[in-house]
């Protein structure tokens, strides 16, 4: 029952605040059904604040990904699409997508990335979420979403686990008590309330993290923003900035030739780095490179060949996953990530601190020799 996972009192006496506007797009998936009767009926937002929460078998003819490419009304009206319109954006929106299991967060003019989502709601879940009130059993995240939550469960001295994608290895830690609130960056973010994502929870979350860091500041100025949030705790932990590159129908055997480069290379990092120093001099060096593995330990099964990582000693990492290696050609997924601990630099805009690093992940892969 939702009313005993988190503080509903406290949510509406924010939904209530002339100072705090909000927007949900349920991008006529089945979230519109469950939107409706938590946000409005119970909570006390008012009807305007849903978008597209007509559930309708076509999705209206949209695609229900909730992200920034698909959620397009929902960006626009959160001030971070194209046109510039004079109507001041909502505090906070995010969307569902059409089976109501993942999620979008957003803040006024501001996108928050599914893994610092996570990262803050395990930094803020014990203070804000009643159900969390006795403390986090265990953070988990999949390993290609960047470390925001690894920073969090070193800082907070919480049990962590890297898992490979897919969230049945989620599930077999909650059932065995090891995990309380765990995401991916695909834009799933889940607890162990059940043994799946959930879109809706993950909204109910971040309305209680506003909600705790604004209560006793309901009648303020203004408020303390989802931006604001953010960037407390890029202060506090630094910041993760994250990018994925998708190479679609590449050449199967081109892209298994390219992976096997890679995972080659790794048998010679001073090369690597060597390698590095005269693409990018400024980018730290990589300590380890690996193929990801995972044994489970709760079944103690393993899965092999989960992506091939390269760690920089900075906490930066560099990716590198493959996908349907079928006949109609597989797909590359590069995930770039910098970690930046100084606080005066985790302002800079997201492709201006990761240009070098994906300057190296190019060059490193030769992405290009390869495909094309």
């Amino acid at each position: 029952n939702s009313r005993t996972i988190f503080d509903f009192e406290s949510i509406k006496k924010l939904l209530a605040s002339p100072k705090f506007s909000f927007c949900f797009d349920g991008l006529h998936g089945v979230a519109g059904a469950y939107a409706k009767r938590m946000f409005v009926d119970e909570l006390g937002a008012s009807e305007s604040s849903l978008l597209n929460c007509v559930p309708k078998e076509d999705f209206g003819g949209g695609h229900p990904d909730p992200n920034l490419t698909y959620a397009k009304e929902l960006v626009e009206r959160m001030g971070l699409g194209k046109s510039s319109s004079n109507v001041e954006p909502p505090e906070f929106g995010a969307a569902a997508d059409g089976d109501a299991d993942r999620n979008m967060v957003l803040g006024k003019r501001f996108f928050v990335t599914p893994s610092d989502s996570v990262a803050i709601i395990a930094a803020n879940a014990v203070q804000s979420i009643p159900y969390f009130a006795s403390g986090l059993k265990g953070v988990a995240r999949s390993m290609p979403t960047s470390a925001a939550l690894d920073v969090v469960a070193k800082n907070l001295n919480l049990k962590f686990f890297e898992v490979p994608t897919g969230w049945k290895f989620f599930g077999n830690l909650m059932d065995a008590g090891m995990c309380s609130v765990c995401g991916e960056e695909s834009f799933g973010t889940g607890s162990d309330h059940i043994r799946e994502k959930d879109g809706i929870w993950a909204v109910l979350a971040w309305l209680s993290i506003i909600a705790y860091k604004n209560k006793d500041n309901l009648g303020g100025d203004k408020l303390v923003s989802v931006e604001d949030i953010v960037l407390q705790h890029w202060a506090t932990y630094g910041r993760h900035y994250y990018t994925r590159y998708d190479y679609e129908n590449v050449d199967a055997e081109a892209a298994k030739e390219l992976m096997a480069n890679l995972v080659k290379m790794q048998s010679a990092l001073s090369d690597v780095n060597k390698l590095i120093k005269e693409i990018q001099p400024d980018v730290a060096e990589v300590v380890s490179a690996d193929e990801f593995e995972y044994k489970d330990p709760v079944d103690g099964s393993v899965s092999k060949h989960q992506g091939i990582r390269y760690l920089f000693g900075d906490g930066s990492r560099l990716v590198f996953r493959l996908s349907g290696t079928g006949s109609v050609g597989a797909t590359i997924r590069i995930y770039i990530e910098q970690y930046e601990k100084d606080s005066s630099k985790t302002g800079r805009e997201s492709s201006d601190a990761l240009s070098p690093l994906v300057d190296v992940a190019l060059k490193l892969s030769k992405i290009k020799e390869y495909t094309g």
